[in-house]
């Protein structure tokens, strides 16, 4: 899919099309946009492929990082100690506020992504077209994924309104409320139904042209919405849909584990979705992902952030789990895969590896791709659905499927809640800086003690994040969380 950047580029940071305006949940369709170029210039395909550009944004190099890793037990901020990231020690140290620019700035980000979804999907309705199901589906899929993330962070939020065209213009809903929050159930009620819709059109990977290798497919949606499925607990429609992925026939493992992080693998057989950040040449890659994680000092090559914590390694150690670890974190004086020498005298003593790019030394785009859903994931959420319908068996199964890759014994006599926990460090374990962590932590209660553990006072606040500041001066109406 390697023309989606170059389009998402051209369309949407050249053109400023959908623009935000200062309610960060009204997203202006209409604006710098004229009819006579949407006709001549921008098809369909063009609109929905630039909902994907919004994923290579900045915010998801650093803000992103702040509000998924940096917050957990996984990871310290790193970098200097007089370099805060703007909120990034506050995040690491658990006392943010509504004002935390990293929370803003991602629920803003998220709300213009769907925004840009809402109209991609009405001008495709428009313009019609062979290719028009599946545009409205992959616009869909991305909607529902951003909308995952602000309902797994903020509860139940804003439906933003969708848009229609009348007499050729498009329009938002009027009859939105952007001061009323949705319940929690109304959003993944939502969600779900866009990827039920998703699912019902969109192609298997393997019936996509190699240029479109990339795009959101029927397994993408499957797997996304058997995790939908798991954080609202409905256990045998989250085992239903990873069942959907594993007998599809289009995924496995990669035999090795640390192959999965590698250009050769991008898109290969375990990727069910990820970020596409590879052109050629490079245009427009997810911007400074792997510098602002990269090693840091005269001889480091970044910013330094997102560093692995001190009980993230005793957990691999713990497991004597070497593979994983030594393929997610860069230890300083080690010499990496590629050859690059890490020099001891760098400023931290560890990075994240699977944030490292081989030709990246620093440079603005990055030039590689984020994984987001893969297959050893849905093993987890399969083993993970299984015991808690009490099929011990069939999880231990799945579960030993993901160990056996790193030589790990198999699993073998434990009774439920022994396996539950088991499981969920597997899930840290292999799913480290995948930026579910914090997620996980605050689903299955673990949070309090795990942060306590790290040195952090969690607090019944955390479980959400708090609706941010500027949102709430733009909309007064809007009901904060509980503690903020």
């Amino acid at each position: 899919m390697k023309r989606i950047y170059k389009i998402a580029v051209f369309t949407f940071t050249s053109l400023f099309i959908l623009g935000c305006s200062e309610d960060f949940l009204e997203v202006d369709s209409r604006e710098n946009i004229e009819a006579e170029d949407r006709d001549e210039n921008f098809s369909p395909e063009d609109f929905v492929t630039g909902v994907y550009g919004q994923f290579t944004d900045f915010n998801y190099a650093f803000s992103y990082l702040g509000i998924t890793e940096i917050i957990s037990d996984n990871a310290d901020k790193g970098s200097a100690p007089t370099d805060t990231g703007t909120d990034k020690h506050l995040l690491d140290d658990l006392e943010f506020t509504s004002t935390a620019p990293s929370v803003s700035n991602m629920w803003e980000h998220w709300y213009k992504t769907i925004g840009r979804a809402n109209y991609a999907i009405a001008y495709a309705e428009e313009e019609g077209g062979p290719d028009t199901g599946r545009l409205i589906a992959e616009a869909k899929f991305l909607r529902a994924y951003t909308y995952f993330f602000l309902v797994r962070g903020f509860g139940g939020v804003t439906i933003q309104g969708e848009v229609e065209f009348v007499d050729g213009e498009p329009i938002i809903d009027p009859d939105v409320d952007l001061s009323a929050r949705n319940t929690q159930e109304e959003v993944y009620t939502y969600i779900e139904q866009d990827l039920m819709d998703a699912i019902s059109v969109l192609p298997a990977k393997s019936e996509y042209p190699p240029q479109d290798l990339g795009r959101a497919t029927r397994g993408a949606a499957q797997a996304l919405l058997s995790k939908v499925h798991l954080y609202q607990e409905e256990w045998s429609e989250a085992l239903e849909q990873a069942n959907a992925v594993i007998s599809s026939g289009e995924y496995g493992l990669e035999p090795n584990y640390e192959d999965v992080w590698r250009e050769y693998s991008e898109n290969g057989i375990e990727s069910i979705f990820e970020i596409q950040g590879r052109g050629e040449p490079i245009v427009h890659g997810v911007q400074q992902y792997s510098t602002t994680q990269g090693a840091r000092g005269t001889s480091g090559w970044g910013w330094g952030f997102n560093t692995p914590s001190e009980s993230l390694v005793d957990a691999f150690d713990a497991e004597g789990d070497s593979i994983r670890k030594d393929a997610t974190i860069i230890f300083a004086g080690e010499t990496l895969w590629d050859g690059r020498e890490v020099s001891s005298s760098v400023e931290n003593p560890r990075y994240n590896e699977k944030a490292y790019s081989s030709a990246n030394a620093g440079d603005g785009d990055g030039d590689k791709n984020i994984r987001v859903l893969r297959y050893a994931e849905i093993l987890l959420i399969k083993a993970e659905a299984e015991a808690q319908l009490g099929n011990l068996a069939a999880a231990m199964d799945a579960l030993n499927e993901v160990r056996e890759r790193v030589d790990l014994d198999p699993v073998s006599g434990l009774g439920q809640q022994e396996l539950l926990e088991k499981i969920w460090n597997e899930r840290r374990l292999e799913l480290a800086f995948e930026h579910d962590r914090w997620f996980d932590l605050t689903r299955t209660g673990q949070a309090p003690e795990a942060m306590a553990a790290h040195g952090k006072d969690f607090q019944e606040r955390h479980y959400l994040f708090p609706i941010p500041e500027n949102q709430r001066i733009q909309t007064p109406g809007m009901e904060q969380n509980p503690g903020w």
